[in-house]
């Protein structure tokens, strides 16, 4: 009975929408269910998505970053941090998990660890393309290095709330974005470092590769084991 647990508990489902969602629809999702695993009536879960075109404001934001010269939606997102865009061609994680309990190397209500391991999550992720993810001191998301012109670009951002020990929201990664949909804001606030893609950087891969790249990177970085589910509408 005590192995049969551990092996259910070593476990986190795994879901990918194939159609784009919505961002008020993802937030009245992520907030639904933290309250159910809070209550234990909800399995922990990794959430993979698009959004259509979207600006959204960490609590951090401030109104002078946004230029939005395409109009599209805004929308306050309860995280942490400053504005952020979402598009077609980004893949956002969202992750929801029990942070009350250990997951692999992060232990238990360690919100600062929780937040390196989505970093190391990313980085990971990007090794299997051959690209070199890297932290930047006071700077947050994951960093890359330009090859060709030696500019540090950002090609991954991290965004997190933690609700009685429950995270939501997550992180997101450049596949093959309209890089010039960032322009409509000063992404996270920072003003001197441009963002990028795996596109940019010369990596012509398919948003299948990248959910892939994720899967593989997760139990290194987390411990627990994905299980494909199905993707519910919100």
């Amino acid at each position: 009975m005590g192995d049969e647990r551990a092996m259910t508990e070593n476990k986190i489902l795994w879901e990918i929408a194939h159609q784009q969602v919505p961002y008020p629809d993802a937030l009245a999702r992520m907030e639904r269910d933290a309250r159910a695993i809070r209550a234990g009536g909800q399995a922990e879960h990794v959430w993979l998505l698009e959004h259509p075109p979207t600006y959204t404001a960490g609590t951090s934001a401030r109104p002078e970053d946004l230029f939005n010269p395409s109009g599209y939606p805004t929308w306050p997102a309860g995280r942490g941090g400053q504005w952020t865009y979402h598009g077609p061609g980004q893949r956002v994680c969202y992750v929801m998990l029990d942070l009350t309990r250990p997951h692999g190397p992060v232990p238990a209500r360690d919100v600062r660890a929780y937040v390196h391991a989505l970093e190391e999550w990313l980085i990971a992720t990007l090794r299997r393309f051959d690209v070199t993810g890297e932290r930047r001191e006071g700077r947050v998301g994951v960093w890359v290095v330009d090859p060709v012109t030696g500019a540090e670009e950002k090609i991954a951002a991290i965004g997190v709330r933690v609700s009685r020990w429950v995270s939501w929201h997550g992180v997101a990664i450049n596949v093959d974005p309209d890089l010039s949909d960032f322009g409509g804001i000063v992404p996270c606030g920072i003003r001197e470092h441009g963002v990028t893609s795996l596109r940019r950087l010369g990596h012509e891969v398919f948003m299948a590769d990248v959910d892939r790249a994720l899967r593989e990177s997760w139990t290194e970085c987390f411990g627990s084991v994905p299980v494909e589910g199905e993707y519910l509408e919100a």
